[in-house]
């Protein structure tokens, strides 16, 4: 598999920047997490996005999903239909357009469900965040990708990721702004899951451009070294 970092940002962007997205290859798919604001443009630099196999949400705050819309218009211009999969949100506009625009295939998800999808198999999980919201695993050719979405502590965290190859967390506060009714993690928390999971690599997402990112970094490396910053363009083979 391979993942590249489209918009790493939230809530909103850094200048020039993106809020969240991700493409995942797998053997014989395209998946996309979350649309962000600014992500669908980085999008098409890699891939027609109508050739999507899928886009998964995480949930359906603006700083994940501001893009959808706007894919509308190409997907109809195609004459194409997208399958998406998320969590049920009728409070969100983004998600009343989703469930009911004939561009988009949709599909509920909550945790504990497992699909699959072509060669792959995607796990959902749980997550903890003010709306409804879930994470998710997919594994393909022996390996394991993560994607916690937006999620503050819950006790099914440890279980749902143990054993991935890659971990991409939110890890939007610093030790000192972090509490425990925060709709995010720390990234010193985010990385605690990476350690008690035994991820072979760590990725801390959601930046806020407010937050000094080097905090961040030598907060998350003191208890998991295999970390980095999620960088927006990078690619990571696993």
């Amino acid at each position: 598999m391979k993942l590249h970092l489209l918009g790493i940002n939230g809530p909103f962007p850094e200048s020039r920047g993106a809020t969240s997205g991700y493409l995942l290859e797998t053997g014989n798919s395209l998946f996309c997490f979350d649309l962000g604001s600014g992500v669908l443009g980085l999008l098409t630099s890699l891939t027609a996005p109508e050739s999507l196999s899928a886009l998964f949400v995480s949930h359906w705050h603006y700083d994940h999903t501001a893009d959808i819309p706007v894919l509308m218009y190409r997907l109809a211009a195609c004459q194409k239909t997208l399958p998406v999969y998320g969590p049920a949100d009728p409070s969100s506009p983004v998600f009343g357009l989703v469930s009911s625009s004939p561009c988009f295939s949709f599909t509920e998800v909550s945790a504990g469900q497992t699909l699959t999808l072509d060669d792959a198999k995607i796990r959902i999980n749980a997550a903890r965040h003010p709306v409804p919201a879930v994470g998710y695993c997919v594994t393909c050719g022996g390996k394991t990708f993560g994607y916690t979405g937006d999620t503050n502590t819950l006790p099914s965290l440890s279980a749902d990721y143990v054993g991935c190859d890659l971990l991409l967390a939110d890890g939007l506060f610093p030790a000192a702004a972090w509490s425990e009714d925060k709709p995010h993690l720390s990234a010193e928390l985010a990385a605690r899951l990476a350690a008690d999971v035994n991820a072979g690599g760590l990725i801390i997402t959601h930046l806020n451009p407010f937050w000094p990112v080097r905090t961040l970094l030598q907060e998350a490396r003191a208890v998991f070294p295999r970390v980095r910053l999620a960088e927006a363009g990078a690619v990571i083979d696993l």
